[in-house]
């Protein structure tokens, strides 16, 4: 599971670097909502990976203890995912609801690109 934690930390990483280019973008160019959405979107992908990596230490230290297992909280990073979207909904002005979708799959674009520098390192 420290991998995952790596993983994870890589991941805060990408998103300080992706909401600092969500700032700027926000604030030199006409597409304020677009940015705006991306940032949402983002945190609430990271938020749902925070969840994963959580829940997959619960679930790691059930299966080695023999206990019963947990499920993944697979509803609750769904609910997250509704609550941005919902939230981008609600404020259009703010928020596209489009590009808050598109930062919501951030994390796991960040994920599988960090899997293939990773793989390609190690080959």
């Amino acid at each position: 599971m420290l991998d995952l934690h790596h993983i994870f930390t890589m991941q805060k990483r990408a998103l300080f670097f992706l909401l600092a280019i969500c700032a700027i973008g926000w604030a030199a160019t006409s597409y304020e909502t677009v940015f705006a959405g991306i940032a949402l979107g983002a945190l609430f992908g990271t938020y749902n990976f925070w969840i994963l990596v959580r829940r997959m230490d619960k679930f790691d230290r059930s299966i080695s203890e023999g206990t019963k297992t947990t499920s993944l909280g697979t509803l609750l990073r769904f609910a997250s995912g509704v609550a941005a979207v919902a939230l981008a909904m609600t404020i259009p002005e703010h928020f596209n609801v489009a590009s808050t979708v598109i930062g919501l799959m951030l994390p796991y674009v960040f994920l599988y690109i960090e899997r293939i520098v990773s793989h390609l390192r190690n080959h």
